[in-house]
C-alpha cells in the first residue's frame, strides 16, 4: 500500500511574454519587499538586476586579494630560494641556491618582475574561477525550476518571475494575489 506524500511547494512562477513586462514585475516585487525571487529570461535584459535590487558581488574584491596573495607568494618564493642562509624553523637550516650572473645583485628587482607577474595572474585567475563557482553555488545538479515543463520556454521566448516559498513574506494566497496584479500570462506552482 503506497502512501501519497504531499508535495512541498518551492514557489510560484509568473509567466510574461515581453521584456517590459518582466522588468516592471521585478521592480514591483522588489518594492513589495520580497527578497527570495528570481527572473528566468532567454537573454540578458538591460537593467533587470537593478530592478531586482541585486547588489554588487564581492568577486572583484576576492580576485584582487588573490592577486595580492600571488604577488606576495612570488616575492617570498624568490627571496627564499635566493637567500644565503635562512633558519626556516629551529631544526631545519636552509641554504639557498644563489646565482651570481654577470655581477648582478642577488635580489635585483628586475628578476622579480616576470615571476611576480605570472603568479599574480595565476592566483587572480584561480580565485576568479573558484570564487565564481562558490558564490553561484555551482555545480548545481538539480534545481526545482527545471522540473516544470513550462519553464523550459525560459530559454526560448518566455520570461518567468519566481518567488520562492522560503521568503519570509511568502504566503501562497497572498503571493498568488500579488502576482495576478502584475498581469502575467499564467501563474505556475513549482514543487520542490
Amino acid at each position: 500500500m503506497s502512501q501519497d506524500t504531499p508535495k512541498k511547494l518551492y514557489g510560484l512562477a509568473a509567466e510574461f511574454t515581453t521584456t517590459p513586462g518582466i522588468y516592471h514585475a521585478a521592480e514591483k516585487v522588489n518594492e513589495a519587499g520580497y527578497k527570495w525571487f528570481d527572473c528566468l529570461v532567454p537573454f540578458p535584459v538591460h537593467g533587470l538586476d537593478r530592478a531586482m535590487g541585486v547588489k554588487m558581488t564581492i568577486l572583484p574584491i576576492l580576485v584582487f586579494c588573490g592577486g595580492v596573495a600571488g604577488f606576495l607568494a612570488a616575492c617570498v618564493l624568490q627571496i627564499f630560494t635566493n637567500s644565503l642562509e635562512v633558519d626556516l624553523w629551529a631544526l631545519v637550516p636552509v641554504v639557498g641556491y644563489q646565482f651570481d650572473v654577470s655581477g648582478k645583485p642577488l635580489l635585483g628587482a628586475a628578476a622579480f618582475v616576470p615571476v611576480a607577474f605570472e603568479m599574480t595572474v595565476l592566483f587572480s585567475a584561480l580565485t576568479a574561477v573558484f570564487g565564481t563557482l562558490f558564490l553561484n553555488k555551482l555545480p548545481m545538479f538539480y534545481h526545482p525550476t527545471l522540473k516544470h515543463p513550462a519553464l523550459a520556454r525560459a530559454t526560448d521566448d518566455r520570461f518567468y518571475l519566481v518567488i520562492e516559498a522560503c521568503d519570509p513574506k511568502f504566503s501562497k494566497a497572498e503571493v498568488e494575489a500579488f502576482l495576478s496584479t502584475l498581469e502575467p500570462e499564467s501563474i505556475i506552482e513549482l514543487d520542490a
